[in-house]
Parts: structure tokens; sequence; C-alpha cells
């Protein structure tokens, strides 16, 4: 039986403002300091969703390491909430993309890569890294990293209803390399 998570979700929406991140730095719920990426970001966080939401000083914000899209867009918002409350934006319509779906797989059964490597466009080089590196030529922008043991990571999933049909289509090209 094949098991899939969703592990890792990253959006991003723009708030069309400049924000103040030192003013905003000394806000409860973010954390500013300027020996990170030298003061150029501040990250939102909250009980109500996991991961964070990344503010850069141009208004331009990033939600990672929530599990959904719907939990990386509600990050989003309310991160936008949070500002408007404190005084730092105006309240503005978001428009939240999804940017990248990482998704954990494990198919239940070892994986032959070096038959797979020759059998497919994988790059596979064990000395220098124990799983292999499959593009996904179907999915533009799909990358899968598969393990002998039989578990894989797929990344640059745009659309969560898209997981299925990846998934799907990754396990009929290792199914011949149990």
């Amino acid at each position: 039986m094949v098991k899939v998570s969703i592990v890792n979700v990253v959006a991003t929406a723009a708030l069309g403002q400049r924000v103040d991140l030192e003013q905003l730095g000394k806000c409860p719920r973010i954390v500013h300091d300027s020996e990170i990426y030298g003061g150029r970001v501040a990250y939102f966080r909250s009980a109500e969703f996991a991961g964070e939401v990344t503010i850069f000083a141009s208004g331009k914000m990033i939600s990672v390491g929530t599990k959904s899209e719907g939990e990386a867009y509600r990050a989003l918002e309310l991160a936008k909430e949070y500002l408007v409350e404190k005084g730092f934006v105006r309240s503005v319509d978001l428009e939240k993309k999804t940017q990248n779906i990482v998704v954990v797989v494990d198919f239940g059964h070892g994986i032959n890569l070096e038959e797979l490597a020759q059998e497919h466009r994988m790059v596979y080089e064990p000395e220098q890294f124990p799983g292999g590196i499959l593009r996904m030529e179907k999915y533009s922008g799909v990358t899968v990293l598969v393990y002998s043991s039989g578990k894989a990571v797929i990344a640059g999933i745009k659309n969560s209803s898209d997981v299925g049909e990846i998934v799907e289509s990754l396990e009929s090209i290792l199914k011949s390399y149990a």
C-alpha cells in the first residue's frame, strides 16, 4: 500500500506596500533580527498554523511549513490581518499563489536504482548521494528523489489536486524496478 503525505507547502502573496521591519520586530509573534539575512526579513508565527510567514520590507510574504494549500493561504491572511491590526499596512485583498508542494511517498517495497537509472533519464551517483534524481517530464518543474528503500520525495508540484495523478504516474514507472 502506497503512503502519501504532504510535508510542506510554499505559498506567496504581496501586500503591495512597504513594511517597516525594524518597528514590526518590536511586536509579539514577530521575529526580526538584523543578523538574519542582514535584517531584510521578519517572521510571523502563530499557534493558529504550522510553519511561519516570512515578511519582506517590500510587502511580499512567503508561507512555509504548512501541510495544505488552505493552511498556507490562511497563514498569509493571518499575517496580513496582524499587520493591519498593528497599523503597519492598510487592508488589501491578497492574491495568493502556491509555489511548491513537497510530498513524501512510501511505495512499500525496495527499488533497484541502478536499473531505473539505466532505463530512465535519472541522475544516480551513489558515491555522492544515496538516491536518484528523476525529473517527471510530463509534469513541468516536478522533481523526484527516489531511494532504494522505496521512499520518494516529490517537489515542484504547484497544485494539491495534482498530487494523486503524479504519485500514480511515478508508481507506474517504479513498479517495474521493485
